[in-house]
């Protein structure tokens, strides 16, 4: 079935291994979407890696890098899109999120981002002295009530099928009138 919404931009948020690229791909193929995550682009248009972006930038380098790509990729319709983690510190990028975009806030424990992460060499927030865990845990309070100031919709993911979240997604998407 195809959907359509007068939304030009779902835009998913959350924690690192909340899965957002994952449910990201699988609703964009079931509102025949495009879907993009934020920190492939950034690679892509870098042409280099996260963790090399990080080394030689910084984490601000990074981040002045991402509120470029999430200005531009917010002006797009049709569109899916994975936000990194972090992105949602810059107020910048709330406001570019949430002036277009139906927000999702992937939200999961941080016991089970650690299960999904740990051993992610791509993630340079995870490969420092500290437990990884503790930065989890860290990152969480953080962030958590950023990702709730933007969210239209909260969806806990523990223990959800991917095919449930996208339902309640678009339930969700239907509820507030997006799709005519």
């Amino acid at each position: 079935m195809t959907y359509k919404t007068n939304k030009p931009l779902i835009v998913l948020v959350g924690p690192m291994g909340a899965g957002k690229t994952t449910v990201g791909k699988l609703l964009a193929q079931e509102l025949a979407y495009k879907f993009t995550d934020s920190d492939k682009e950034i690679e892509k248009r870098c042409g280099a890696d996260i963790p090399w972006i990080f080394d030689v930038e910084g984490e601000e380098g990074f981040r002045n890098r991402e509120v470029s790509v999430l200005e531009d990729l917010s002006k797009r319709a049709q569109l899916v899109l994975a936000t990194g983690g972090g992105a949602m510190i810059r107020q910048e990028n709330r406001d570019f999120v949430t002036r277009s975009g139906f927000v999702v806030y992937l939200n999961t424990s941080v016991e089970q981002q650690y299960v999904r992460t740990h051993k992610d060499k791509n993630r340079p927030l995870l490969q420092c002295e500290d437990d990884a865990f503790d930065v989890l845990k860290r990152l969480m309070l953080e962030r958590d009530p950023v990702y709730r100031e933007v969210a239209d919709l909260i969806i806990d993911t523990d223990k959800k099928a991917l095919k449930n979240i996208v339902k309640t997604i678009i339930g969700a998407l239907a509820e507030s009138e997006s799709i005519g």
